[in-house]
């Protein structure tokens, strides 16, 4: 018997499932998402044929059950839309968050970047809402007109949704959504004034912040929407558990370690503060997350499935793997891929060799300040990137903790299924222990010289490490 149904708003891929009793995902459906056109840094797309497809995925998936299970909604957590109120109609097309034209915002605002982290727990950074809207309005002043109006509304694609399944009665984000617009406060999840004057953008234009579960909205659907929520933010919810010391290690597209944050801790310097998730009664919770960025691009023209990790730490080249710039918590946008030394003369294999060490370095470094800061014991792989031996076994060496494999996919649909059927937080896990093999102390060793690197690359520039 199905106990809930999730709609998963992913940026290639639209993707719904039922969530049954013993708490398996089955009955999924998939559809590709309308395709992005990039050019000259916009990257765009069809919001309105986004919202039909994703109500054709959910009706394909609800099909498979006779019931009308409570819905959980999971979203890309930073593209957005404008759309005519009295039509519906989207009036530009849906923005997607990898979107560049926010930079020139930050090029303005730099020096206000401790003040915007201070208050939203991440970095000034352009795939966010705020910096796009910036551009966007003062080159446009009609739209603020008509957005102030109330002619138009603004919105991310879970806030379009539901103000379409609800014949436009909710105008309405959670808070994890909000959170990831530089314009919300994370310590009081409200809009802050302070940013929305910093941003330029009017208060009254953004929708109302409501709670990720026990939403309860009847809709036009027949369904019943009980929880909403960032994607990440949901896979979280399904992998790991705020009360042991565990952490999640996404290798992807990109890549992320997040653990749960302790009560009244703050994450450490330079990590992002990440808003989880907000009940009906208020209560959140918040994460400490470190980023790679770009991992998958990096690796793409390299045989990195042909490794092996016997073959790792052969030679004292050391390497940052992440092609649009160091991640949290360094937080370095002048520092791609970089090797200690000239490498175009070396096989492919062996670059490959490299970029995964460079890789598996950086997730053993943020494990270790996780262990150091809150006790991780475990933490947990997931994505497709995952899947690489070479990457699972070289963490496990390096990492100050007990590593696993999730077994289980579609984590974000599953994480938004449980908020729905309201038994969010991740129990028992099908997971596989990766086994360390023997006489790997050499790689424990280059591990130990490329912290020493890093260091001194980082400290080169007076930005430094946070």
């Amino acid at each position: 018997m199905s106990i809930a149904v999730a709609l998963d708003l992913g940026t290639t891929t639209i993707k719904a499932g039922l969530l049954s009793q013993d708490g398996t995902l089955g009955g999924i459906v998939a559809r590709p998402a309308p395709a992005i056109a990039a050019e000259a840094g916009c990257y765009e797309s069809d919001g309105a044929a986004y919202a039909q497809t994703a109500d054709e995925v959910l009706a394909a998936c609800l099909v498979q059950t006779a019931l009308r299970p409570p819905l959980g909604l999971c979203s890309q957590r930073s593209s957005f839309l404008i759309w005519e109120r009295s039509s519906g109609t989207p009036v530009i097309p849906l923005i997607s968050w990898q979107d560049d034209r926010g930079a020139e915002s930050c090029a303005a605002l730099q020096a206000q970047e401790g003040f915007i982290r201070d208050l939203t727990g991440l970095p000034l950074a352009p795939y966010y809402l705020a910096p796009k809207l910036r551009v966007l309005l003062r080159g446009h002043p009609s739209w603020r007109e008509r957005l102030l109006s109330g002619a138009w509304l603004l919105g991310k694609l879970d806030t379009y949704l539901i103000w379409r399944w609800t014949d436009g009665k909710h105008h309405l984000t959670d808070a994890s959504m909000a959170a990831r617009t530089l314009l919300m406060d994370i310590r009081r999840q409200q809009w802050s004034p302070a940013l929305c004057k910093l941003f330029d953008i009017p208060r009254q234009i953004l929708p109302q912040i409501g709670p990720s579960s026990g939403l309860a909205l009847r809709l036009n659907n027949g369904l019943l929407l009980n929880a909403s929520l960032a994607d990440q933010s949901a896979a979280l919810a399904a992998s790991i558990s705020p009360t042991r010391p565990e952490a999640l290690v996404n290798l992807g597209t990109g890549g992320f370690v997040v653990c749960y944050l302790p009560e009244k801790r703050n994450a450490p310097d330079g990590y992002l503060q990440t808003l989880v998730w907000q009940d009906e009664r208020q209560r959140v919770l918040l994460a400490s997350e470190g980023t790679l960025n770009s991992i998958a691009a990096a690796l793409a023209p390299y045989p990195a499935d042909a490794c092996r990790v016997e073959e790792l730490a052969g030679d004292d080249i050391f390497c940052l793997a992440e092609p649009s710039g160091l991640g949290a918590p360094y937080f370095r946008g002048d520092v791609g891929v970089t090797f200690s030394e000239a490498v175009a003369h070396l096989p492919s294999r062996h670059i490959a060799l490299l970029l995964l060490e460079g890789i598996i370095f950086r997730v053993a470094r943020i494990l270790e300040d996780f262990h150091r800061e809150f006790g991780i014991e475990s933490a947990y792989l997931s994505g497709g990137l995952s899947g690489l031996h070479c990457l699972q076994q070289g963490i496990a060496l390096c990492a100050p903790c007990t590593v696993y494999r999730l077994a289980q996919a579609d984590a974000s649909l599953s994480g938004a299924a449980r908020l729905a059927a309201g038994a969010p937080f991740a129990g028992h896990k099908e997971a596989a222990r990766i086994d360390i093999p023997p006489a790997m102390g050499r790689l424990a060793e280059k591990f130990a010289r490329w912290k020493v690197w890093l260091d001194g690359l980082v400290a080169a520039s007076p930005s430094g490490r946070g």
